[in-house]
Order: C-alpha cells, then structure tokens, then sequence
C-alpha cells in the first residue's frame, strides 16, 4: 500500500529532483574557455577519461542521498527516507549505464577528430599536374595574394568546399584554387589564366519576349501541393486571370515594335522558405499578413505575361541546385555561371544566395531584383557606411544599387515602385458594384485582436451613424475581447470578403497595419478609407515596428499613399482621440457618393507597364551612367535647408528621381541653379551633391550608391533631380515608356 507524500515531503523529493538534474548537468558541462584548446567533451579534469567523470558524479550523488536522508529523518519523514533508498540501489545501474556509453561516445569522437575531409575524385583532377612544391609569389598585381594563401591554409578544413574543389592544404593547391576558382592570386607555371568558371556566359540563343495571355502554364510552374501561401498566391493569379489577359492584349500593341530580349528569371520568395516559411503560412491561417504574397503573386504573373522564362521555388535546398551551389557551407563560389538574368527575391532569400555563393555572390548581385515592402534608404545601404555614420540595421547594408529595391507603394523614390494590382470583384460582377446601393455599414481594417485595442472610444462614435462588422481571426472556444457592438464574421475568405465591401460605405482603419494593400482594394469596391492620423509621426524614433527597418520616413498616417496620392473624397484622415473631428468626417462621408476608384498604376495594365519598363531599361551590372530616365525629363530644383529631395520635389508637384542625380553632381549644375562656390569637394556622404551657404561650399557625391532623395541636414541645401510622372503612373515620367 502506498501511502501519499505530504507536502513537505513533495517539496524534498522536488529539491532532490532539481539537484540531481544540476549535478548532470555540471558533470557533463565544458567550459567555453577550456573547450578550445581540448577535444569536445574532455575538460582539464577529464584527462583519466569518461569514467573518471562519472565516477565523480556517482560520489557526489551518494553524498548528496545521505545529506537528504539525515535531514529527512530529523525532520521525521519516513516516506522520503524508503524512496532514497530505492533510489540508492538503482542510482548505480544507471550510472553504470551512463559511463558505458559516454565511453562508446568518446570513441567515437576521437575518430572523427582523427579524420580529415577527402576531396572528390573528380573534382581533385583538375589539380593533377601541380608541381610538388610551389611559392607564394610576390606580385604586386596581386597584393591581397599571401593574405588570402594564410587565411585559407587555416580555415580549408572549415568548409567541405575547399576539398571539392582540390585543396589539400598544400601551398600549390591552395594557390591553385585562389587562381582558378577565385582570382586573388597568379596562375601557376604552366597553368594558363582564364576566365573563372563562374564568369563565363553561358550560350545560347536569344529569344523575344513575346506577350503570352494564357496563364496556365504560369499555374504549373507555381504547383499546388505546396505551402499555403504558394496556393494563395495561385489563386490569386487565377482570380484575376481574365483582367490580366486583357491588359497583355493592350500591352501587345503597345510594345510590339521593341519586344525586349526574353529573359530567364528566378522568382524565391525566401520568406517562403524553411522554418521561416512554416511560420509565414501558420501565421496566414490566424489573420497574418497577406501583402508580400500580393506583391510576389503580381509579379509573378506580370513577369510570365511579359513573355519571360520563370522558375519559381520556395525551396532552399531546390535554389542551392539551381544556382550551382558547390557542396558544404557556402565559403566558394558556385560551380558554374549563374543560370539565370535576373533573381527576384527579398531579404531573407538575399541572405540565403549570400550564404551559399561565396565570392560570387558580389559579381551576381547586380542581377538581383529585391521585393522589399517598407524599402531601403541609401544611407543604410552601404555596410561601411551605416556603421560609420550610425544607420546600422538588421536589415539594410547589402551594398546594392537603391533602386534594386522594389517597394510596395511608391513611398521611397530612392527604391523602384513595384507595386501590386488592386482587386476587385470577378468578372462578370463589375455593373453590380457599380449599381449596389451602399448599406449604413462599415467593415474595420484589422485581422487581430491586439491591433483593436484602445480603439473603443474611436469605434463608439463610428457606431452612432453605422452598423460595424469585423472580419478578425478567433481561435476555437476563445471568448472575444471586441466591443458587444461589433457584428465579428471571422476570418473570410477573399470573396466572401469583396461580397461584404460591396455593402459597405465605410472601411475604417485602426492604425496598423501600415501600407497594406486592402485599403486600395476597399477603395476600388466603392468604400471610403477613414484612417488614422499619426501626431508626432512614427517611425523609428517611437515605433517599434520601424526600429531596425532600414528607413527614416516619418509616416503621418496609417497609409501614406491613401492620403497623398488619392485623397479625398475616398480618403478621410483623421485625429482618431479627437471624437468630434471623427463623427464630422463620418458624417461628411455619410452624405457623399463615391463610385469604385483604382489608381492606373494599381491596375494589371498599370503594372505590366511598369515591370516592362524596368526591364527593358533598368542596368545595374554596367559601369556606364543610367540613361533611363532620359536627361530630357530632369527638372534640377534647389531644396531649402533642412529639406529632402522628397519634399522638394513634391512641393513642385513633380517626383523625385533618383537615377537623374548624376546629371547634377558637377560644378555646372550649382553655377546652373544661380550658386556661387568658394570652395568644391567630392565625399562620400548621402546628402550630396548639396550646398552649404555658411562658407558657400559646394559639395558633390562620390559613391553612386549613395544618391538620396530622402537625405536631409540643417546645414544643406539639396541639389533634386525632379521630374513629372503619368497620370496616375508615379513611377513613369510622360515619355519613360
């Protein structure tokens, strides 16, 4: 019969239960500092061996059991007493049991110390005929040659790469491989320079890029057995497959005279990918956000209709094999020429070539094309230069050209605009909307609770003039936190969703999330978008959503573009604290009429013009000058202290360009402007080419990289790059097409 524990006896058998874990873990613990310079498992004291540890471990024990049971016989527990001394006659099998296999273990691991990676037969024949022994050569042509020769005789054993590729840590086939797969040292005597492997181009016919409106062979490329996310975007693609056939029609006639050369396009939505992308898809089932996968369905079928070869994946295994990815860590360059024009990814997919393509990944990264939601400033851009001057992210610093960068609105003119389509309802629909009369309902902009909180009193005045609904994602059995007054209808799907915008009069939004794209596709449903006003703005200085993103916008409203490039009347901006100035816009908007309203540039036709443009124009792997925008579209501006390109630009009702700065970065462009220079000075700063008048200094940029509409300094006076832009095209100016 087994008598229950007391409760003091429970908190014993719990202390006893903690301390025995902490001895295992001290026995088995190794010092970081010891680890060093001893084998894995082998600290100072463990030289006698496995066994010596656990011996040591089963005195402690023994000492432990007997303290116990002292302490529980004056304490007058018995029970505790009989379970030490079962304990004490298993303990010893048990750590019997454990020397036995940590012996087996420190078998093993000799082994495997012993050991040294062996390359590949076939890989180690192309070094056949070195010579036996071989110098470092001391040529100035090469200066980073010995450096390289050291660093890689300490670390070929860090990557099984090196052994791919023939390194045996001997000095002829380490220089082998710094001249014949990486290009810091000489050729060897009787080895002939060439063209690195990776460099060549591969051959093969150049085709054109022909309009193709069909869309199902783009549904078999994309597959539909994989992630969520990947069916989402398939039916996303599918929804809009008739709207999309028609502006490739429309875009046929424009373009047929210039078909650009047909490119071949890797699409790898690296967020999509691994643990990261189980995340993703387990987050879209709970409300998550559903933008990027907007975007990457967009230009995914903007690519294809443009008549380009896609290859599309969300596996990092699959992407190492497409771009040639030699075997181990990533440490060499990839085997052969990067099968592919262009590579459209995001950060996490840059992280993953960076990774895997070793030396190459710097010679490849102007084919790089970067769907980047929020965008990247120049200032952050440039490694060396945000750490410099204090624009460290987590997420900037890869060094590419800004306007690699393609945003989802077009918010930083510094990054290309790639955008997205607006969705309406399917075809066949569109007079309904036109002709449903508007209910006295609003439907609130937010999936998840948290976004609705302190929103109440926002809500309540809101609630005076409509009925509101709510589409937010509840977990089963899980009361909700919304206010009684809200008619929740969960999470819909996206046509059950249009279904409910065609009744509504109002979308109202809460303040996050930032820039998506529902506002927009509310908008085109015949909705209009109360949004709040942000009062100081928010950005990384008191948003935590902001803080480590690779920006310094101060965002004045939830949706920036909303406010400035729509406007009214589909577009209300208030103080949601101040509840008068709320029901006044209500109410203003209660009495107006608005029809369904989509931006040019957010239609299909809209983006294959923009994407076209891109391409045929766009050139980040050419030393040459951008020719595109031509000089033609500039109109030079001179910036008040303290302004950005961006506002100086827009106070002229003209956009900045970016690609036209180098047009202003010489002395002729500051005599142009009516500026006299005492003194002229080439720097690496993202706030030039500007002018200082205290001393008249006139100041011109040295990095290209570093051209930036949105820098800004008390101390300057900007020299923009301004230009007009198409009717509803921000990203065109009127002859850019």
């Amino acid at each position: 019969m087994h008598t229950p524990l007391r409760p003091r006896s429970c908190c014993l058998v719990l202390c006893l239960s903690v301390s025995l874990f902490m001895l295992l873990l001290q026995s088995l613990w190794v010092p970081p500092e010891t680890a060093r310079d001893v084998p894995p498992g082998r600290g100072p004291t463990d030289q006698q061996g496995p066994g010596h540890s656990v011996r040591r471990l089963a005195l402690r024990l023994d000492s432990l059991s007997s303290q116990i049971q002292q302490l529980a016989r004056e304490r007058e527990e018995p029970d505790l007493v009989h379970i030490l001394q079962n304990f004490r006659k298993d303990h010893k099998n048990l750590l019997q049991a454990m020397e036995k296999e940590l012996l087996h273990m420190s078998q093993k691991l000799d082994q495997l110390l012993q050991r040294t990676p062996a390359p590949l037969a076939h890989e180690h024949a192309s070094h056949r005929g070195l010579p036996r022994a071989c110098e470092v050569p001391d040529d100035p042509e090469f200066s980073l040659c010995a450096g390289k020769v050291e660093f890689l005789r300490a670390s070929w054993r860090s990557d099984a790469c090196y052994a791919f590729y023939g390194v045996d840590g001997s000095t002829c086939s380490l220089l082998a491989y710094l001249s014949e797969r990486e290009d810091f040292c000489p050729p060897l005597p009787g080895r002939n320079r060439t063209t690195l492997p990776w460099h060549q181009q591969p051959s093969g016919p150049k085709e054109e890029a022909m309009i193709q409106t069909d869309l199902r062979p783009l549904y078999e490329l994309m597959g539909s057995g994989q992630s969520p996310a990947v069916r989402f975007m398939r039916s996303r693609i599918e929804g809009l497959a008739a709207r999309w056939s028609v502006a490739g029609e429309n875009m046929r006639s424009k373009v047929s005279h210039r078909a650009p050369r047909r490119l071949r396009v890797l699409l790898y939505p690296g967020i999509l990918a691994g643990g990261t992308g189980q995340h993703f898809a387990d987050m879209l089932e709970r409300g998550g956000p559903l933008g990027e996968l907007v975007q990457w369905a967009d230009t995914s079928a903007s690519l294809f209709i443009l008549g380009h070869n896609l290859t599309f994946t969300i596996s990092k295994t699959q992407l190492l094999s497409l771009i040639g990815a030699a075997p181990g860590m990533g440490s060499c360059p990839i085997l052969r020429p990067l099968p592919f024009d262009l590579v459209y990814t995001d950060y996490h997919g840059l992280a993953h070539l960076q990774g895997a393509m070793g030396l190459s990944f710097q010679h490849y990264q102007c084919r790089f094309r970067i769907l980047d939601s929020f965008g990247t400033e120049p200032a952050f851009n440039i490694r060396e230069y945000a750490h410099r001057h204090g624009y460290n992210t987590a997420w900037g610093s890869w060094s590419l050209q800004p306007l690699q960068y393609m945003t989802m609105f077009p918010h930083t003119p510094d990054n290309s605009f790639m955008g997205f389509v607006s969705e309406t309802v399917g075809s066949g629909r569109e007079l309904s909307v036109k002709a449903h009369r508007k209910e006295d309902m609003a439907v609130v902009y937010g999936k998840q609770e948290y976004m609705w909180q302190g929103k109440q009193g926002y809500l309540e005045v809101i609630r005076r003039e409509l009925e509101i609904h709510a589409t937010v994602y509840q977990a089963a059995g899980q009361s909700s936190v919304l206010p009684d007054f809200i008619t929740n209808h969960g999470l819909l799907p996206q046509d059950r969703l249009q279904q409910l915008l065609v009744r509504a009069k109002l979308f109202v939004g809460l303040g996050f999330p930032y820039e998506g794209p529902a506002p927009l596709e509310a908008i085109a449903l015949g909705c209009v978008f109360l949004q709040p006003r942000f009062q100081p703005p928010h950005s990384a200085e008191n948003s935590n959503f902001y803080q480590g993103k690779p920006t310094s916008r101060q965002v004045h409203s939830q949706h920036p573009y909303a406010e400035d490039f729509i406007g009214k009347p589909y577009v209300w901006t208030v103080d949601l604290d101040n509840s008068t100035e709320v029901q006044e816009a209500v109410r203003a908007i209660m009495k107006t009429e608005v029809k369904p309203f989509i931006p040019h540039e957010f239609t299909c036709e809209g983006m294959l013009e923009r994407v076209y443009a891109y391409i045929t124009h766009q050139e980040f792997c050419s030393a040459a000058l951008p020719t595109w925008p031509p000089e033609g579209a500039l109109s030079a501006q001179l910036g008040l202290l303290g302004q950005s390109c961006v506002a100086v630009c827009r106070r002229a009702s003209l956009v900045c360009e970016p690609a036209l700065f180098h047009h202003l970065n010489h002395p002729a462009a500051f005599k142009r402007l009516g500026l006299v220079c005492a003194s002229t000075e080439r720097e690496v700063d993202h706030l030039f080419p500007a002018y200082n008048p205290w001393g008249r200094r006139c100041s011109l940029q040295e990095d290209q990289r570093l051209y930036s509409c949105a820098g800004a300094h008390p101390s300057y006076s900007r020299l923009c790059p301004c230009r007009a832009y198409q009717p509803g095209q921000v990203a065109l100016c009127p002859l850019c097409l």
